[in-house]
């Protein structure tokens, strides 16, 4: 693990030949740029952001502070708290070793449909480059780089490599850009991210108006500028526009074809002499170590921000009755809605992590209700989610929580992706194997990259013991899948759902997996125990041209079916036999995530019906919203307490 010395940067970019200069303007795998030790220049490590620090690892991570979404920190209007949460972002990334941080988002929405509409503070370019600023401050004050992204009209998710976003040049210094102009004259973000998209038809990455006459030029800017990942689309274009750095690694766009353009002139050698080397500067100034192993920071000072932080980010949007606070005299609350037991802490795809500390909304009122003397109890009324919830709490390997995953360079039977396998088969030892603690897994990266191939053929799992589920309730309970890949999931040595033949594409795991195919096991019981296998390929995926290296991924999920009806009969009832009803609805990361925009602004499933029955059934409700998005709400009316959480 190197340590942090001074870098003599004049003396360094000297030496190095240009095919090393090369090196540094791209990556190495997902999370660092390309070390060269000959020259003493090691690896800069990066990370997700902005609500978390995620560390190099997707599969399998360390455990990260999850802080309320940047729509939430923006109601909050306080900069001081986005001050706050920038320098325990800092911390986070000094516990795993994170020289940049992939954040803030500062893209101004065009609709409120956008899959990442969340990852941004605010829809009003001031108040969204404001409180970018102070938490660019925040974070940089102790040493850790910002990335200010995406740079710019990064408005949606649908095609978004490919479509342009055009706006007159007044609507995009006045509304799109000045949220970056802000927090660049006010924080001087050390690093920006180039967007995917186009801009009145020219690539973000290779406009040269954009990245070198406005912002180099007019605006001064001296940061580095990479490029998001797999969003570099050429080689000369891309250097001459002003854009440092290709990410991830492998490169694609650089690399031997820089060589080239620069034989052919189409490059010259100081167009190669970049602020990597500046960023490289800031990262030995950091402290930060590196190569560093990945530590959690889970503290009672950190939890105490992230309650006040997630407090902060409600808004009480309607108090007409004076029914808030809740106190003495209330001895019974009903909880009901589909985002009142489970946690959902963040939107998905760049957003997600693996949260240190979570409080759902029924266990705090739960907690809080002893305070009143109040009894709560709880009913989910409706479903609202577009995936089935993992299968996580219910699978377990070795008597814990979790599976367990086998890796092979070749398909270990002839028969390993077929519909009947025999299971009785002895199959070769596998390259590579891992326990995972979920059965939702993006398998791009936390995969040993010196025994697995690229395209490889993986099982969960029956290695010494057996992964098994085992349903906590009797009834008919439904199994979904998605996978990247092909592949067949198999209970009790029995088809159950099939993935391997021609799966049709879906939006999961950025837009690369499958659809989610369903299925109904009837009349199962609680405790018995289930033997579950999962059999996999990347091959046909990774034939078919994916835009970077990921050995696929797996989404399991089981739950057992509810009648709908009768789910919402009992919401009614539990609401007229209570003084009063806390309803939380809302979205949840299967709508709003990286990947794909929301087709409307309806609240998934029944929910308006859930809460139209329920505001009639009791008028002492509190309605909570939990959304990154705007969502319609037809029974406003009715409800006279409304609080919008993030």
């Amino acid at each position: 693990m190197a340590t942090s010395t001074r870098l003599d940067i004049d003396r360094t970019l000297a030496k190095l030949t240009l095919g090393q200069k090369v090196k540094l303007l791209s990556g190495f795998g997902w999370w660092h740029t390309t070390p060269v030790p000959e020259a003493d220049i090691p690896a800069i490590r990066m990370s997700d952001g902005p609500n978390g620090v995620r560390g190099t690892r997707f599969f399998n991570g360390v455990p990260s502070s999850c802080f309320p979404s940047s729509t939430g920190l923006g109601s909050s209007f306080d900069t001081e708290l986005a001050a706050e949460v920038g320098k325990a972002l800092a911390d986070e990334c000094h516990a795993k070793g994170c020289h940049i941080l992939l954040g803030p988002t500062v893209n101004t929405q065009r609709s409120p449909l956008g899959g990442r509409g969340f990852e941004s503070f605010s829809e009003d370019p001031h108040l969204n480059g404001t409180i970018a600023a102070a938490y660019i401050n925040g974070l940089q004050s102790k040493g850790v780089a910002a990335t200010i992204k995406h740079f710019v009209a990064n408005d949606q998710e649908f095609e978004r490599f490919s479509i342009s976003s055009d706006v007159s040049e007044r609507a995009l210094r006045e509304i799109y850009l000045k949220p970056f102009q802000i927090a660049v004259k006010e924080a001087n973000p050390w690093a920006l991210m180039t967007a995917y998209n186009r801009l009145n038809g020219l690539h973000c990455s290779e406009n040269k108006w954009l990245l070198d006459d406005l912002l180099r030029k007019e605006w001064g800017y001296k940061g580095m500028i990479m490029s998001d990942w797999t969003g570099t689309y050429s080689t000369a274009e891309s250097i001459q526009a002003g854009m440092d750095l290709e990410m991830p690694g492998p490169t694609v766009m650089r690399g031997n074809a820089v060589i080239r353009a620069i034989v052919a002139e189409k490059l010259f050698p100081h167009d190669v002499d970049t602020c990597v080397l500046e960023m490289l500067q800031r990262a030995y100034d950091s402290g930060i170590p590196f190569d560093a192993p990945e530590r959690p920071l889970d503290t009672p000072q950190v939890r105490a921000l992230l309650r006040r932080a997630a407090a902060d980010a409600i808004v009480l949007l309607k108090n007409e009755k004076g029914l808030l606070p809740i106190g003495a005299g209330v001895h019974k609350i009903a909880v009901i809605g589909p985002n009142a037991k489970d946690a959902v802490t963040s939107g998905g795809g760049s957003a997600s992590l693996l949260s240190t500390y979570t409080v759902s909304p029924l266990d705090g009122i739960t907690e809080a209700a002893k305070e009143i003397g109040a009894e709560v109890e709880y009913t989910v009324g409706t479903l609202s989610h577009q995936y089935l919830p993992a299968i996580d709490p219910y699978i377990t390997y070795d008597g814990k929580t979790g599976a367990f995953f086998e890796f092979w360079n070749d398909s270990p039977t002839d028969d390993w992706l077929s519909t009947s396998p025999n299971f009785s088969r002895v199959v070769p030892p596998a390259v590579w194997s891992t326990r995972t603690n979920s059965a939702k897994c993006f398998l791009a990266d936390g995969i040993d990259d010196t025994k697995v191939n690229e395209i490889c053929w993986l099982r969960a799992s029956r290695h010494l013991f057996t992964t098994t589920f085992v349903p906590d309730e009797d009834g008919d309970w439904e199994i979904g899948m998605n996978i990247a890949g092909r592949g067949n999931l198999f209970i009790d040595d029995k088809l159950i759902i099939e993935l391997s033949i021609d799966p049709k594409q879906g939006d999961s795991f950025f837009g690369l997996g499958t659809v989610d195919v369903r299925t109904v096991m009837k009349g199962l019981k609680a405790g018995t125990k289930h033997r579950v296998e999962v059999r996999l390929s990347n091959e046909a995926f990774i034939a078919k041209g994916a835009p970077f290296a990921t050995r696929g991924g797996i989404r399991l999920s089981a739950m057992r079916q509810i009648d709908l009806e009768d789910g919402m009969k009992r919401a009614v009832d539990l609401a007229k036999a209570s003084d009063i009803v806390i309803l939380v609805v809302g979205l949840n990361n299967d709508w709003e995530s990286e990947g794909y925009d929301r087709q409307n602004m309806d609240l998934p499933g029944l929910t308006n019906r859930l809460v139209a029955g329920v505001l009639a059934a009791n008028p002492k409700t509190v309605v909570v919203n939990q959304s990154g998005t705007p969502v319609e709400m037809p029974w406003i009316g009715d409800a006279h307490t409304l609080l919008q959480s993030e």
